[in-house]
């Protein structure tokens, strides 16, 4: 051997090799401790699965097996902690269920606890743990003491394939999470929405018609004391009250029409479509191609969101023209609408159309918006279609 080859041994770094540290003990300590975990386990849902399902005829099997896959949660989150303490695993804790108050009763919650997935994950991984804490507990044992050289891979390959098995099983369903925390942020939207606008009902009717009414009521008191003394002044009188019993007669209407317009109900998004175009500040062609009525919650937001971008359009815009598209694409409802304005429209949040978006997105719609400075605004957005009369 040369001096540079000598040299190079020097220089190349060691093999690394599993030793007897901290973390290998508490690979052991686990594969020692998966014996009498996995008896208990496997004892407790072996009894539990067989007196439930064998009490199943009767009126306590149900709610036994509930309380049963409850139990089994727990276990599931014991074994979570004993491979995070142990095995380093972080595994994230699964969605607690609902309270019977929150699930709608005690049957809709009894039955959520039956068929929760995450309970079952914890019984297939309680079955299947027996045989393999078996395994685990003599080839670890054995290794103390007969394959002491070796018991660091061992210990590692074995403390491996339980890191598997906790995630696989005792992890929560990413989807199922994903969805239940979209359902509950859009559960959070409709609420506020539907609180923001009863304050803008609210507001318009104290601020509008409630006030003229109001100065109704008090201009008729007047003309009553005048009737007899000042028959003139009274008739002015009366016919200013009947000025301002118009005006309160169209703000209800147009109030009436915010909220629900009686043409959406009668004549269905067409009619109602063009009608909202027709008060646009620039001309609007209207193109509705829809093979039947979608349900009336549907038809309300999509007539909802047009009616607020043609608001936009007429405000902002600086257009000379817009069109609006509705039709169906299989599932979905489909809505555009675009002008030749300026364009610079955002749906980021603090904007008008931020608000849209989170609207459709309550309901699984989708809401995008394309508009380059200078060359117009095109707005799609999507609804799940859904029959009428469902």
């Amino acid at each position: 051997m040369t001096v540079n080859d000598q040299a190079s041994d020097h220089d190349r770094p060691p093999r690394v090799r599993p030793a007897l540290n901290a973390g290998t003990w508490k690979e052991i300590a686990y594969l020692l401790a998966n014996l009498p975990a996995a008896l208990i386990g496997f004892v407790y849902t072996l009894t539990m699965v067989v007196t439930a399902g064998g009490l199943s005829v009767t009126a306590i099997g149900i709610p036994l097996l509930a309380c049963g896959l409850f139990v089994s949660r727990q276990l599931g989150r014991l074994e979570r902690a004993r491979a995070r303490a142990l095995l380093g695993v972080r595994v994230d804790e699964p969605t607690p269920l609902p309270g019977p108050k929150r699930a709608g009763g005690f049957f809709p919650w009894l039955w959520a606890a039956v068929k929760d997935p995450v309970a079952w994950r914890n019984v297939l991984f309680e079955l299947v743990r027996l045989p393999w804490g078996v395994l685990t507990f003599t080839v670890t044992l054995a290794g103390l003491f007969v394959l002491w050289p070796v018991l660091p891979y061992v210990a590692r390959g074995l403390a491996n394939v339980d890191r598997a098995m906790v995630r696989g099983l005792l992890s929560p369903s990413d989807e199922l999470e994903r969805r239940i925390a979209e359902l509950e942020s859009d559960r959070g939207v409709v609420v506020d929405t539907a609180a923001a606008d009863l304050r803008r009902i609210e507001r318009d009717l104290h601020d509008g018609a409630q006030a003229r009414l109001v100065a109704l009521a008090m201009g008729l008191g007047l003309a009553k004391e005048k009737l007899l003394e000042d028959p003139e002044g009274a008739a002015a009188m009366v016919d200013e009250a009947h000025g301002e019993v118009k005006l309160a007669l169209q703000e209800l209407r147009d109030l009436a029409r915010g909220i629900h317009p009686a043409v959406l109900t009668d004549r269905g998004l067409d009619a109602a479509l063009s009608s909202v175009a027709s008060r646009c500040v620039v001309p609007v062609k209207v193109a509705v191609d829809l093979p039947a009525r979608p349900a009336a919650a549907i038809e309300g937001i999509a007539y909802f969101v047009v009616s607020e971008l043609l608001q936009n359009v007429s405000k902002h815009a600086q257009a000379r023209g817009a069109g609006v598209e509705v039709w169906r694409s299989e599932a979905r409802l489909m809505i555009r609408v675009s002008d030749d304005g300026r364009g610079g429209a955002s749906a980021l949040a603090g904007s008008g159309m931020a608000g849209l978006a989170e609207r459709l997105g309550a309901v699984d719609g989708v809401f995008l918006v394309d508009s380059p400075e200078g060359a117009g605004t095109v707005v799609t957005a999507e609804l799940p279609w859904r029959d009428r009369g469902m």
